[in-house]
């Protein structure tokens, strides 16, 4: 199979990072089991990709659902992709766009890598959407509010931007080998 373009691996960055299930406890006083994981969010991402051919960027606009395991993602504006629809139901993960047809794989993080060779941080992003810690995170950090402002996974880190309230308006997650993934959140 053909790699594909850094907008693609936008696209499907974004179907992998919304596959999880959780848990663990979230950072509210909530246990996971009686908060569960649902949002739905508009807003905008950003990525920019490192290779040996150099920097490749894109964006797009986004509409994401979530309810535990099951999403649906919209894509408008993706570079180079058009209108792109990305869903998983628990047990399939397929992602459809006029350049790309249909691609479908058992799971996000399975689509991803089989599409682009990449490896994310895949189960922690639907945490870091609402402001939770994940049970994988290697250091966390809180304001005096309480709210996680930074979070590592391996080699990634994750910050947190809040305009008001509880939940995060934007995340920024960089890669220590440059990759950099931000995402302007309006939830709701």
């Amino acid at each position: 199979m053909k790699k594909i373009t850094a907008a693609t691996a936008l696209a499907l960055l974004m179907s992998a990072c919304a596959s999880t299930q959780p848990t663990t406890t979230a950072v509210s006083t909530l246990p996971v089991a009686e908060a569960p994981l649902k949002f739905a969010i508009t807003g905008k991402i950003g990525i920019t990709t490192v290779s040996d051919n150099g920097k490749q960027a894109g964006s797009a606009f986004y509409a994401w659902s979530q309810e535990n395991q099951r999403f649906g993602i919209d894509l408008t504006g993706a570079l180079g992709i058009g209108a792109t629809q990305i869903r998983y139901n628990g047990t399939t993960a397929t992602l459809t766009s006029e350049r790309t047809g249909t691609i479908s794989a058992d799971s996000p993080e399975d689509l991803l890598y089989t599409a682009t060779g990449w490896q994310a941080p895949i189960s922690q992003l639907p945490y870091w959407i609402v402001g939770r810690a994940t049970p994988d995170d290697t250091d966390t950090a809180t304001d005096s509010s309480g709210r996680l402002i930074r979070a590592t996974h391996g080699a990634w880190l994750a910050v947190f931007d809040y305009d008001k309230g509880n939940q995060p308006s934007r995340l920024r997650i960089s890669h220590s080998d440059g990759h950099k993934v931000t995402l302007s959140i309006t939830h709701q």
